[in-house]
């Protein structure tokens, strides 16, 4: 094993990888060095690993969507980044990566146009890869336990930087396994990958160094927890039927054996897997919200900032169901399973009318949890416990806010 922790644990083959050269280099360092403009990546061993990964060939096609957000039926283009004109498009630029259409088999695919269905499988965007990549603080030698194996991205870094010998890449898909197998096989690496649920296996491999999920879960599965070797540390999105305020579970197992965990407030977070519904608000509801009557009053209480994040977090939790609009010029949050909603508008200095609608009274949840966030010192970081009867707990550091996890569906890899 290299005990260079920056270089490469097993060699890419630059030979066979043609494409890989000029414009494909360049268009790499550029991508990563606006992930280190923005702050999401600093120097070490994920940054080498970001430049060297040539990613047409982890995502030598991809799906781009041609209709507008709220058209149907949907359709999307699948381009062949062997076309330099298809690289420019999607490539590089940092964005999420589509990379598989309503389960459909990956390798072999002609480009073309795709109508209807859904995106089942994509690469994150690399603002979020990176930054997760680097707080899992990867180093050589380590077992990994890749949850959710997408494009084989988060794949490839483990390998380059522990080396692939004690890597595992894990999705329920078995057409996504294929593809990841493939293709990091061209890169020269040969994990175990493997078709599966990675919310229960793999165990053949454990205990794992680091474990990393591709997909939002509701708590943390057990058996994850279980496969934590001592000093091991575990990174996914933890979050509600709602997209709108995700929290980042960290779970670190001591020395002695004893589980330390973290539920973190963030501004993103990966999206939900399979068999995980997810709630939205449909066109004709925002338009509704942004033009419907409903009672209307004056409010010399100034809406949470968005950089509250605790506060959101705590919300999802306590009041599940609601969803922000955040394209609207005011704060807009509706509840799609029984219409209400809510919108706040500044009208003066320290005044807004708060306009609310439906069963629920959106502003006066806000209100209740913003109460007890600041009761509780306003934390964006929140203990994670694990009771012995399989519930979990999120708690702010001095005990005054707290809310039990839901334990349905976690969610599957995709």
């Amino acid at each position: 094993m290299l005990s260079d922790p920056t270089a490469p644990a097993a060699p890419l083959r630059p030979a066979q990888h043609s494409a890989d050269i000029g414009e494909a280099v360049a268009a790499r360092a550029a991508m990563v060095a606006r992930l280190e403009q923005c702050g999401v990546l600093g120097p070490g061993p994920v940054r080498e690993a970001l430049l060297a990964l040539p990613r047409q060939i982890l995502m030598p096609q991809a799906y781009v969507r041609r209709s507008a957000p709220d058209e149907t039926p949907p359709w999307w283009d699948l381009l062949d980044f062997s076309r330099p004109a298809d690289r420019k498009e999607r490539l590089h630029s940092g964005d999420s990566v589509s990379i598989q259409h309503d389960g459909e088999p990956i390798l072999g695919r002609p480009p073309g146009p795709r109508r209807r269905g859904a995106i089942t499988a994509m690469s994150s965007t690399m603002s979020l890869t990176a930054d997760l990549l680097q707080q899992l603080d990867l180093r050589p030698g380590q077992r990994v336990l890749d949850v959710g194996a997408g494009a084989g991205v988060t794949a490839a870094a483990a390998c380059f930087v522990c080396g692939d010998k004690d890597v595992v890449t894990l999705d329920i898909d078995p057409h996504v396994t294929a593809a990841a197998r493939e293709r990091l096989s061209a890169l020269g690496y040969r994990p175990a990958t493997v078709t599966g649920d990675g919310t229960t296996e793999w165990t053949d491999a454990a205990p794992y160094d680091r474990i990393f999920v591709s997909f939002a879960v509701r708590h943390v599965p057990q058996a994850l927890v279980e496969q934590l070797a001592p000093g091991g540390r575990a990174l996914m999105t933890l979050g509600t039927s709602s997209p709108s305020w995700p929290g980042l579970a960290v779970i670190e197992r001591r020395q002695d054996g004893s589980v330390e965990a973290q539920l973190r407030a963030v501004e993103f977070g990966h999206r939900a897997g399979a068999g995980f519904d997810r709630l939205f608000l449909s066109a004709a509801f925002r338009a509704e919200i942004a033009t419907a009557d409903g009672w209307t009053q004056r409010s010399m209480i100034a809406p949470p900032l968005d950089t509250a994040r605790g506060m959101w977090l705590a919300l999802d939790h306590l009041y599940p169901g609601l969803v922000r609009h955040f394209g609207a010029e005011d704060l807009t949050i509706g509840a799609p399973e029984c219409r209400s909603w809510m919108r706040v508008r500044p009208v003066g200095h320290r005044r807004w009318d708060v306009t609310t609608s439906g069963p629920r009274d959106i502003w006066a949840e806000i209100q209740d949890v913003t109460g007890r966030w600041r009761a509780a010192g306003e934390p964006d970081v929140f203990r994670l416990q694990f009771d012995a009867d399989g519930s979990q707990r999120a708690t702010s550091p001095n005990g005054a806010l707290t809310w039990q996890l839901s334990p349905g569906e976690t969610g599957d890899a995709r």
